[in-house]
């Protein structure tokens, strides 16, 4: 009888909700920012004793070689599991430590061998572009989304845009995948530092801030072609990340000296840069929801983007669009963003009213209204 009410006991202090903690062994990507700020608002949810998450038991399993790390939460543990790290152990020791309970993936990946999960799958850029990953990549993608999809007792997306491309590209069925959106809110937490604005040594003359990228359908290349042809400009450029040859060009292709290249920034930098700038440049070829321009629109930074579903879905008329193929309606834009102090007070509006209704909370309450039939 003392072994059967132990038993229960332990039942009801058991988690019932077990996360895959995979993401907090590597360099942040934009799938682990999402993991990361969601799992951050159920931790408030949970302080706050929000009735939405009553009864909610959480636990994060990480490899053996992260049992050391701080927790960063407040309510929900840490439990290490398991040698080794990465792809491995999740497709081997994840399943074990998981042992029946309801597994949540969040960034794009789980075990193709357990049932009993529930998938974040935030896109399908390796169908969809597939030259800006390597082969084995694509390869691997090819076989585990759709299994996900199929073996996953309910997919998660982040846009509207996403659902239908799980649907066509993967064959997940509409109805087994649910939409959660995203926030910009975590960059209002970051410390600016201004180094990297003094380190160019910025004047008074307006500049717009462009992130480069060595992924193809990022398409920095459109930045780099509507720079040459401005002339004259009464702006800089300034250009954040990795530098690429065949996009800054070299001799009579290089590009004009009003674009200073700072390579890579630290947050903080990124940051100031943001609050600084008179507009941020998101040319982007292809998107499952377009997480930079909502971060810049949370900071204050009006934004020029593409115009793709997924981003018009999470910034809505907060930002002028332009093709990601046509470098003249670009050029065209960003001398006119860049004269126009009226134009960039009505996108910061617009911005701010658009990214109050984007916040991390809201993610959370949706992934939990959406996963809750599961959490017995």
């Amino acid at each position: 009888m003392s072994d059967a009410l132990d038993s229960a006991m332990n039942n009801v202090h058991a988690p019932n909700l077990l996360i895959n903690g995979r993401f907090l062994g590597r360099r942040a990507t934009g799938v682990d920012r999402f993991a990361f700020e969601t799992i951050r608002a159920l931790d408030q949810l949970i302080e706050l004793r929000d009735p939405r998450v009553a009864g909610l038991r959480t636990e994060i399993i990480v490899p053996e070689a992260l049992a050391a790390m701080p927790n960063p939460f407040r309510h929900i543990g840490l439990r290490a599991r398991g040698k080794g790290g990465g792809l491995r152990w999740e497709q081997l020791a994840l399943p074990q430590a998981a042992s029946g309970g309801l597994l949540l993936n969040l960034c794009n990946s789980g075990p193709l061998l357990y049932r009993r999960q529930i998938t974040v799958l935030h896109d399908a850029a390796p169908a969809r572009v597939p030259d800006s990953y390597s082969r084995s990549f694509v390869a691997w993608y090819r076989l585990m989304a759709p299994r996900l999809g199929r073996i996953s007792q309910r997919v998660i997306t982040v846009s509207e845009f996403s659902r239908r491309e799980l649907c066509d590209a993967y064959r997940i069925p509409a109805e087994k995948i649910g939409v959660v959106p995203e926030s910009g809110e975590h960059m209002l937490r970051v410390h600016q530092d201004t180094g990297a604005t003094a380190a160019v040594a910025l004047d008074e003359r307006p500049f717009v801030l462009a992130v480069g990228s060595l992924n193809r359908h990022k398409n920095f290349q459109l930045v780099a072609e509507a720079a040459r042809l401005i002339r004259e400009a009464q702006f800089d450029i300034i250009v954040v990340g990795g530098g690429d040859a065949r996009v800054y060009g070299t001799g009579q292709d290089a590009l004009p000296a009003f674009v200073k290249h700072l390579g890579y920034v630290s947050d903080g930098e990124l940051a100031a840069l943001y609050r600084r700038a008179a507009c941020f440049v998101y040319p982007s070829r292809y998107e499952g929801f377009g997480l930079p321009p909502v971060e810049a629109l949370a900071l204050g930074c009006p934004v020029i983007a593409s115009r793709l579903p997924a981003v018009q879905e999470a910034c809505s008329d907060a930002v002028l669009y332009t093709s990601p193929d046509d470098p003249a309606e670009l050029a065209r834009l960003l001398e006119r963003i860049t004269s126009d102090a009226a134009l960039r007070e009505s996108l910061r509006e617009r911005g701010r009213a658009r990214t109050a209704e984007l916040t991390w909370r809201a993610t959370a309450t949706r992934l939990i209204e959406e996963i809750s039939p599961w959490l017995m």
